[in-house]
């Protein structure tokens, strides 16, 4: 894909058009363009080339910038980072969405033609990260680099401005090798009659080319083992073989489907057995340091199948006479900094893991469960050490004033989102009932207020569902849920913001590290891409303006109750930065906050357990609290999690596909009704209606015509019929082909486009 290109308008130079200036020996500033050439991998007038890595200082020598013109070359650097036309890395600078002039790459595939394909290894820039077309040396000769597929090399690569919408973006030639032709893939082991095996690839990218396993190199892999491998030498149109290096265990059964996620991402979930040592050596804690509040009446309020409980709730109306109609809201988070010390071995095995993991069929927790289901977890009727934050609320939601606590306290009850609600709308059980008038009511009279104050913030109101998938007792797929959401949910989440902005706040206050959850708003070429494509179904987006969440909520109004109105919720999501952990507070754009931290799971998170660590020792609260440290060092902690946390979501994400795939394998033929979420220049990606199984369907099964991609519209039209497939249509789809390993759904269109003209006229009509 190539890099999407965002027309600017060109700025005035005051240095460049100075005559004396540009005469100067300390030469001229870069204009913008000749900047993004150079970054872009293009010489600089004065034939300079840039690095792998460009930095300032390479930019400053490159166009002979000196002296005091310095300053103004980091102002222009820092104007062009603002409106996103570039990125920044450690001292690093490239241009948004394009490759630099040399990059590590992998050799993925080869394409029809037999020709290599690589990908860059690291892509931050939007959408899929872009081909590469690997050409061929100019001359023969035996030094040659001879890359094979799995391989990674060092690659000088350039825009080919030729290429057409279906070819890579970039060509580019190996300067080194780095890894020969032994990159590590994982695939599923098949036994052959003749002694030898074969692997399909669990990998979506790269075509997934099922790999021939010689005889005597499986060591003794078994059938339907999962295994990693390490590609062999292959002949240019030969199948490519490999030899197994090591043997990770069975995913026969749908249950070890999500072995196959840990092992692709490198997740660990064996704990090591003195960390196990450890957490079973702890002993639950004392009153020592702490006050006694087992008596106040906090309950929690969890899904019905959590086996885990960090954080209880209480409210209660505020006997202060000065404020009329308020709350005294108390939230309550198991005390894990007291258990897990910093520098401990479940310490170290926390940070390494960053946060547990959950998948349909297994959570890989981020401690031992003698710390995360038993002695950290507020179970009922048991006494639990916490860390509580007492807030006291105006009868217009807005926190007054806060104070934490370190306690002690004693569950009243366990109950599930929907058990509490049931009792608020009238059907309370014989756990619930007894809490009508104590515990629930208040929690929800006080929610009501907190409603008057979110609705004043106006933080992002996206509506996108969330999908359960339904396992049986083998793990095997046999429902798609899309439970709904109620006011249990949203009192639970807003208490928990309030909490997490309260323990901001008073960290802040304290002068006291820590790490920050932050999200950026989003840049300005994501806002114009949207609203290019809102324009298509007749909505306005605000442009060249400081972005708040509330541009982005009138549009999400607007289309409420509309045939678009989930697509626009996406595309409204996809517009969105992606929120991080951090040492540098730069707010949150979706909660509409200038300061957020993570506080209300220490159990799951490490960058909660950071931040109790913080509040202990700044308010003296006894032992566990956070020891010396650099701001530099837990910026490097802040990187860590934030991965941890990604490599998170691709995992679950991914093993969510699997087993919708399993699921589908039988209904290979059969017809769907689907929405297509996403339209690249190779063909269509869909979303089934029912289970909200995600499909491709490539461009050249199509049909006869050539479809050529229209980036504002986000739609494929025929060049010849004006036939169109879009963004947000609802289509017709027949299944072709399931992998379960891979997680790959494959479709064929059976619905006719739309005519380019009849659109346009429907667009205008609105």
């Amino acid at each position: 894909m190539k890099p999407r290109r965002v027309a600017r308008a060109k700025t005035a130079n005051p240095l460049r058009a100075n005559p004396k200036r540009a005469a100067a020996p300390t030469g001229a500033l870069p204009s913008r363009d000749e900047l993004l050439a150079f970054l872009s991998g293009q010489p600089a007038p004065n034939g300079a080339k840039p690095a792998t890595r460009v930095t300032k200082r390479d930019v400053a020598r490159a166009f002979n910038v000196k002296g005091e013109d310095k300053s103004a070359l980091k102002a222009l650097l820092k104007s062009l980072e603002t409106e996103g036309a570039i990125v920044r890395g450690r001292k690093v600078l490239a241009r948004q969405g394009a490759l630099p002039a040399m990059v590590v790459a992998e050799i993925v595939e080869r394409d029809r033609d037999g020709e290599l394909i690589a990908r860059p290894v690291e892509w931050d820039g939007p959408g899929e990260a872009p081909r590469i077309l690997v050409r061929r040396p100019r001359l023969r000769r035996e030094s040659a680099p001879a890359p094979g597929i799995g391989a990674r090399a060092l690659m000088r690569v350039e825009l080919d401005p030729d290429a057409g919408p279906r070819d890579p973006a970039y060509g580019g030639r190996v300067v080194k090798l780095l890894e020969r032709a032994r990159g590590r893939v994982l695939g599923v082991y098949r036994e052959l009659d003749n002694g030898a095996g074969r692997a399909l690839p669990v990998e979506k990218r790269g075509a997934a080319r099922e790999l021939f396993i010689p005889q005597g190199l499986s060591d003794g892999a078994q059938e339907g083992e999962l295994v990693a491998l390490e590609l062999l030498r292959e002949g240019r149109f030969g199948q490519p073989s490999a030899r197994v290096v090591e043997r990770l265990g069975s995913v026969a059964s749908e249950r070890a489907v999500s072995l196959i996620a840990l092992a692709a991402h490198a997740i660990p979930h064996v704990f090591p057995q003195a960390a196990l040592t450890e957490a079973e050596a702890a002993r639950p804690a004392t009153m020592a340091d702490r006050e006694d509040w087992r008596a106040l009446p906090l309950v929690t309020i969890d899904p019905p199948d959590a086996k885990d409980h960090d954080d209880a709730v209480h409210a209660a109306p505020d006997s202060d006479p000065a404020n009329p109609g308020g709350f005294v809201l108390t939230v309550a988070i198991a005390d894990v900094a007291y258990y897990v010390r910093a520098g401990s071995t479940l310490d170290r095995e926390a940070e390494t893991r960053g946060n547990s993991v959950y998948f349909p069929d297994r959570v890989v927790p981020m401690l031992p469960e003698r710390i995360s289901n038993d002695l950290c977890s507020l179970k009922a009727g048991e006494d639990r050490p916490a860390l509580a934050v007492r807030m006291i609320l105006g009868a217009n939601g807005r926190k007054r004033r806060h104070t934490f606590h370190r306690v002690m306290m004693r569950s009243a009850a366990k109950l599930s989102y929907e058990q509490a609600q049931a009792a608020i709308d009238g059907h309370a059980d014989e756990t619930t009932e007894p809490l009508l008038k104590v515990a629930l009511e208040p929690l929800y009279a006080a929610h009501r207020a907190i409603k008057l104050e979110r609705a004043e913030r106006d933080p992002l109101d996206l509506d996108l569902p969330e999908r359960k998938l339904i396992l049986d007792s083998d793990g095997k797929l046999v429902g798609v849920r899309w439970p709904e959401r109620l006011e249990a949910h949203r009192l639970i989440e807003e208490f928990m913001i309030l909490a997490n902005v309260a323990a901001a706040e008073t960290l802040e206050a304290a002068q006291s590290p820590l790490i920050y959850r932050a999200h950026d708003a989003p840049s300005p070429e994501k806002v114009g891409e949207l609203s290019n494509f809102l324009a298509t179904l007749g909505v306005k987006l605000a442009k060249g303006e400081r972005m708040r969440p509330a541009h982005f909520n009138r549009v999400l109004s607007k289309m409420k109750g509309e045939p678009a109105e989930a697509l626009v919720n996406e595309v409204v999501l996809r517009a969105q930065s992606q929120a991080e952990y951090t040492n540098e507070n730069y707010g949150h754009f979706g909660l509409n906050l200038r300061r957020y931290a993570h506080f209300t799971s220490p159990i799951r998170r490490y960058a909660d357990l950071i931040v109790h660590r913080a509040l202990i020792r700044a308010l003296r609260l006894g032992a566990g609290g956070l020891e010396e440290t650099s701001a530099k060092a837990l910026a490097a902690v802040a990187e860590r999690i934030s991965a941890a946390e990604r490599r998170a979501m691709a995992a679950e994400r991914e093993t969510m596909d699997r087993l919708i795939a399993a699921h589908m394998v039988d209904q290979v033929g059969a017809r769907f009704v689907a929405r297509i979420t996403g339209v690249t220049r190779v063909g269509l990606f869909v979303r089934l209606r029912d289970t909200g199984a995600d499909g491709f369907i490539p461009a050249a099964s199509l049909g006869a015509d050539y479809y050529r991609f229209e980036e504002a519209s986000r739609s494929l039209v025929g060049s010849r019929s004006g036939e169109t497939f879009r963004l947000g249509d609802t289509v017709e789809v027949r299944l072709l082909e399931a992998a379960p390993f891979a997680g790959a759904l494959r479709f064929e269109m059976l619905s006719e486009g739309g005519k380019r003209g009849a659109r346009a006229k429907k667009e205008r009509r609105r």
